[in-house]
């Protein structure tokens, strides 16, 4: 598979994903007493499940199921590198997310604030990156019934006419901010600072609705 589309079909899967991950946090939402606060064991106990079967999805899509399972080399190593990639510009925006929250509501909306804790954040990414290794070495412990289940129902979203037509713009764009990401980092690497500076914007005035603003791509 030629290794832009592959990318590609990485940002699809994705946008994809987390759509149907959208509907087991709803299930989880619902079930859980109205009384009963989120709390960073519940919070990070679901991102650690989500992330692993992001991690076994995106390893299923990294094998040749027409060859036994041959693991084809190169959209492993772009697959890793787009998941890396992908993990650390979550919680980039996750963290910014966090602060312009707690700047912009205080204490006494505490409760509004989404949970945020950096080093339960790097715990799991570095939990999903271990699993991905894991499966590389074996391959065959990324066969379960709810991984297949995500991966054919991407594969069916994604080939639909008219919704797949729409996953493929989102995760079109979701690939150009994997790619931004990416390219900056390069750029940073080679020359101590980004090709494309953004910056949150936080201002102490809580009345004006344009206080604060985000000017990246936000990831699903």
């Amino acid at each position: 598979m030629n290794l832009l589309k592959f990318a590609f079909l990485m940002g699809v899967m994705f946008a994809v994903f987390a759509f149907l991950w959208g509907f087991v946090r709803l299930s989880i939402t619902l079930l859980r007493p109205k009384h009963f606060e989120r709390s960073i064991i519940e919070e990070y106990s679901i991102k650690t499940l989500q992330y692993f079967f992001l991690i076994d999805v995106t390893f299923l899509f990294c094998l040749n199921h027409n060859n036994a399972g041959y693991i084809l080399p190169y959209e492993l190593y772009t697959g890793a590198l787009i998941l890396v990639v992908y993990f650390v510009g979550k919680l980039q925006n996750r963290q910014k997310r966090s602060t312009l929250f707690k700047a912009s509501l205080g204490e006494s909306m505490k409760f509004l604030t989404p949970v945020f804790n950096l080093k339960a954040e790097i715990g799991v990414i570095l939990f999903g990156i271990g699993m991905f290794v894991f499966f590389i070495f074996y391959p065959d412990f990324a066969q379960n019934p709810i991984s297949n289940w995500f991966y054919e129902s991407i594969i069916g979203i994604e080939e639909a006419p008219i919704i797949g037509f729409i996953f493929k713009v989102i995760g079109f764009f979701i690939l150009l901010s994997i790619l931004n990401k990416l390219i900056n980092g390069v750029f940073y690497l080679v020359s101590g600072k980004p090709l494309v500076t953004t910056q949150m914007h936080v201002n102490d005035d809580r009345t004006k609705d344009d206080s604060s603003k985000f000017d990246d791509f936000e990831e699903l």
